[in-house]
C-alpha cells in the first residue's frame, strides 16, 4: 500500500502517548497510513496495531527505561489526557506525565512535538485546564518545534442522549438550549489532522484551534436533528443553570469535610462549564465566542455520525467529560 503522506516527505520514528483513547487510536491509524514507524507508550496492555510498550508515565525512570530504551525518535505525538479532570489526576497526567515524556523524548533525539490540547483552555476555570496550560507553556519554552492543537467538542461527548431519545425520553438542554455552540470534530478527522502536522511546515510553532466541518451547532440543534433522524417530534426538557449552581455550592461546602464530595463538586463544576461555555475560538477583545474565527477541517459531521449510530454502523463511545 502506498503511504498516505506528501511527496518527498520521509517517514519518521514517532512516539505516541494516549494511544488507547478513541482519538489516540485514530491518530495511530493515520500515522501508520502515512508510513511512519510508530511506538505507543501505554499505561496498560492494549492492542494498537503498532509497537506498544507498557510505561508508568508519571515515573521519569520508567519512561526512559521501559519506553524509550535508549533508542532515538524523531517526533512525539501526545493525545494523553486525564480521565476524570479532577485536580490530582489532572496534574499527574495532563502536566507531570507530559513533562516526563517531553524531557525523555528530547534526550532521545525528538525535535518536534505534536500536542493534542483542548479549546476550553482559552478560559481556564478548572484544574485540568490549568494543568494543560502549564504543560503548553513548558513545551513552548523547551526549544523544540511544537504544534499545539486545540480541538472543539468531540462526537463521543455529544452522543450520550442518543439512547435516551430512542427510549422515548426528551432531550435535555440547559436553559433554552442555545447557551452554547460548538463545531464537533470526528476522531478520524482529528487523527488525520494531527498526523498531517508532521509534514505541514505552516503548523510548526503554532497554537491551532480546530473544529469539524459545517456551521457551529447548539445543543437544541443537536436534539432537533436527532429527533428528525429517528422520525419523531422533538421533545425537550429544560434544565436551569441555577440548578447546577446550587449543586456545585452544596457539594463544595460539604466537600470541606468530606473528600469524596469535594471530588463530586469538581465534577459538577466541569459539567457546569461545558453547559455554559461554547467550544469555539474566544475573542479576547470582546470576551465572546466566535464561530467564524473557528477553523474547520474534515468531512464527517456530527449528524452523519448520529445517523451511523442509529443504523448500527458505529458505537457511541462516551468520554469522561460528557455532560449527559
Amino acid at each position: 500500500m502506498t503511504p498516505d503522506r506528501p511527496d518527498g516527505a520521509r517517514p519518521r520514528r514517532v512516539l505516541v502517548l494516549g494511544a488507547t483513547g478513541t482519538i489516540g487510536r485514530a491518530t495511530v491509524r493515520a500515522l501508520a497510513a502515512r508510513g511512519h514507524d510508530v511506538t505507543c507508550l501505554i499505561r496498560r496492555p492494549a492492542e494498537t496495531g503498532t509497537v506498544t510498550r507498557i510505561v508508568d508515565l508519571t515515573d521519569p525512570v520508567s519512561v526512559a527505561r521501559d519506553g524509550l530504551r535508549g533508542e532515538t525518535f524523531d517526533v512525539l505525538v501526545s493525545c494523553l489526557a486525564s480521565r476524570t479532570g479532577l485536580p490530582d489526576d489532572a496534574w499527574a497526567i495532563d502536566h507531570r506525565a507530559q513533562v516526563n515524556a517531553l524531557h525523555a523524548s528530547r534526550a532521545a533525539g525528538v525535535t518536534h512535538v505534536v500536542l493534542l490540547s483542548a479549546i476550553c483552555v482559552q478560559k481556564p476555570l478548572l484544574a485540568f485546564q490549568h494543568a494543560k496550560l502549564a504543560f503548553e507553556a513548558e513545551l513552548i519554552a523547551s526549544g523544540l518545534d511544537y504544534t499545539i492543537v486545540r480541538p472543539t467538542a468531540f462526537f463521543k461527548s455529544l452522543s450520550g442522549q442518543i439512547e435516551r431519545v430512542r427510549r422515548g425520553k426528551p432531550f435535555l438542554v440547559f436553559g433554552d438550549g442555545t447557551l452554547t455552540a460548538c463545531k464537533p470534530i470526528s476522531d478520524d478527522d482529528l487523527g488525520r489532522y494531527l498526523a498531517d502536522c508532521l509534514d505541514a511546515e505552516g503548523r510548526r510553532n503554532r497554537v491551532l484551534p480546530i473544529g469539524g466541518p459545517g456551521e457551529a451547532i447548539t445543543p437544541r440543534a443537536q436534539g432537533e436533528r436527532l429527533f428528525a433522524l429517528l422520525g419523531r417530534e422533538p421533545r425537550f426538557r429544560h434544565v436551569p443553570v441555577a440548578l447546577l449552581d446550587g449543586i456545585v455550592a452544596v457539594l463544595s461546602t460539604l466537600g470541606r469535610w468530606v473528600p469524596s464530595l469535594a471530588a463530586k463538586a469538581e465534577l459538577a463544576k466541569i459539567g457546569r462549564y461545558y453547559a455554559t461555555e461554547s467550544m469555539l475560538v474566544l475573542d479576547p477583545a470582546t470576551g465572546r465566542y466566535d464561530a467564524q474565527a473557528t477553523p474547520s477541517t474534515g468531512s464527517e459531521t456530527l449528524f452523519d455520525y448520529y445517523a451511523r449510530v442509529i443504523r448500527g454502523e458505529a458505537a457511541a463511545e462516551r468520554g469522561d467529560h460528557a455532560v449527559f
